[in-house]
């Protein structure tokens, strides 16, 4: 009996393995097939918002008060709000406002954070404390409290939006970049540069920051998430794009205030449609970080 003893084990250990290969191949799957599925929808929300009016026409500008509150049905498929505007329609349009400050806010945050951290991570030392300490302080800021001082003065156009909003966006991902670029820096490629007369400016540009692009495309990802989220903050408390602009948080707004009289489709499609897009980027940010980042893999 002793002598099957071993090669019982045996058999046991290398059957083992196998399984979990299996089980580390399934939660890349399931990752991937996550990510896919976040980037199907953000493309379908495109085509939705961009594409659709192109075949759908509908007025958001001017009100039709005879159609006002209409349920779903024949001529609106998913009915009208008080003013009369095609839910539909309005859906369409609020998506491209929310999605293109989505996108700047993304883009400008994104890149001045990474410059800011990168700047900050290579030279260290004093400058590296005194730029980390500018960025705490607006940190220390509450953000919705300074977007409602700010909301207040005067109604904001979508440009003083997206500069706002990218205003209070960019410390975090100045902070991730700082982190890779103070571990960056130290590297031998980067050493050999200024070795060789490279500058600091060549140094930051053609070497710290292609190096940290992984967590440059998975930050500005959750970047647009959260503006989409923060405005729709800001139009819910009715300090969003003024009239006749359309967002989505200004769709909740409205229909939030019939949400008692039975108005169900004047709230429950524009908020439906805000999670399903939030959840989307969150998913095609978690598989992009999995994908990009060498020390998860």
């Amino acid at each position: 009996m002793t002598m099957f003893s071993r090669p019982e084990n045996t058999v046991a250990v290398t059957e083992s393995a196998p399984a979990g290969g299996v089980a580390r191949s399934r939660s890349r799957v399931h990752i991937s097939v996550l990510g896919l599925i976040g980037l199907a929808i953000i493309i379908a929300a495109c085509l939705f918002c961009f594409v659709g009016p192109l075949f759908y026409h509908t007025s958001q500008v001017a009100s039709n008060l005879a159609a006002s509150n209409l349920p779903p049905g024949s001529g609106h498929p998913l009915g009208t709000d008080d003013n009369g505007f095609d839910i539909l329609g309005r859906l369409m349009i609020g998506g491209q406002s929310s999605l293109e400050i989505g996108a700047a806010v993304a883009l400008l945050a994104t890149s001045t954070g990474v410059i800011w951290g990168a700047i900050a991570g290579f030279y260290g030392g004093f400058m590296d404390g005194l730029m980390m300490r500018i960025v705490d302080v607006i940190l220390a800021v509450p953000a919705l409290f300074f977007l409602l001082i700010l909301a207040t003065s005067a109604p904001p156009s979508m440009l003083e939006l997206i500069i706002v909003l990218s205003f209070l966006a960019w410390q975090v991902p100045s902070r991730l970049v700082r982190g890779e670029s103070l571990s960056l820096r130290t590297r031998e490629f980067v050493q050999a540069v200024q070795v060789m007369g490279g500058g600091s400016a060549r140094a930051v540009i053609r070497h710290i920051i292609p190096n940290t692009v992984s967590t440059i495309v998975v930050n500005a990802t959750f970047q647009v998430a959260d503006a989409i989220l923060i405005l729709a903050v800001l139009s819910y408390l009715g300090f969003g794009l003024p009239p006749p602009a359309a967002t989505w948080g200004g769709m909740l707004s409205d229909g939030s205030s019939y949400i008692f009289a039975g108005y169900w489709w004047q709230i429950y499609p524009v908020g439906v449609l805000i999670v399903i897009v939030v959840v989307a980027f969150n998913f095609l940010g978690d598989a992009l970080r999995d994908l990009l980042d060498v020390r998860l893999r």
